[in-house]
């Protein structure tokens, strides 16, 4: 659904409210409905397959959330554009195609959360704990947004040398490790 104002509504400038863009909260279930597939599976005597039963399935949900994450990245901004009397949402930039039914749209860019900034809530990324090795989301490369990283070592004491004794129980010695973590700057 185009996340267009009700034909009844002139919307006033400043942020759209929820209900402006019906299309936002909708996209999950939208993607999850356009994710159905059919199943089917056979039933009868050493596979004969004298019974055939089918379903809607879902698609795996990483394939569902790897869609949903296309279209957002690639989410389309919109603004409020007078035509005639009403205003309508079009896209930002005049020279780009229209939106498609299927694609994301927003009205404001979402706040850089790199940065302290209590007005939206964010406490930003600095000294928070970030991972070296990683490629996703915690990764030091993206959540340090650039700044850099500093190591520190930590002691961590851990369970080890776990014993199973017959009949219930299990016994384990208390190691003490140093491992090498990382805080954003």
């Amino acid at each position: 659904m185009p996340c267009r104002p009700p034909p009844s509504v002139t919307p006033s400038p400043g942020p759209a409210p929820l209900a402006t863009c019906p299309a936002a909260p909708a996209a999950p279930s939208q993607a999850l409905r356009a994710s159905l597939e059919t199943k089917c599976k056979c039933h009868g005597v050493s596979g004969s397959c004298s019974i055939r039963t089918c379903w809607k399935g879902l698609q795996e949900l990483q394939d569902v959330a790897a869609d949903l994450k296309t279209r957002y990245l690639s989410a389309t901004k919109v603004v409020h554009r007078p035509m005639g009397t009403r205003k309508h949402l079009v896209p930002k930039d005049l020279d780009i195609r229209p939106v498609k039914d299927s694609e994301l749209v927003y009205l404001q860019s979402s706040p850089d959360f790199c940065m302290k900034n209590e007005k939206v809530g964010s406490h930003g990324t600095q000294d928070r704990q970030c991972n070296k090795t990683s490629n996703g989301s915690d990764s030091c490369d993206l959540m340090c947004c650039g700044r850099g990283y500093n190591p520190y070592t930590d002691r961590v004491v851990e369970r080890c040398h776990c014993k199973y004794h017959w009949c219930c129980y299990v016994t384990c010695r208390r190691c003490e490790r140093t491992v090498e973590r990382y805080v954003c700057k």
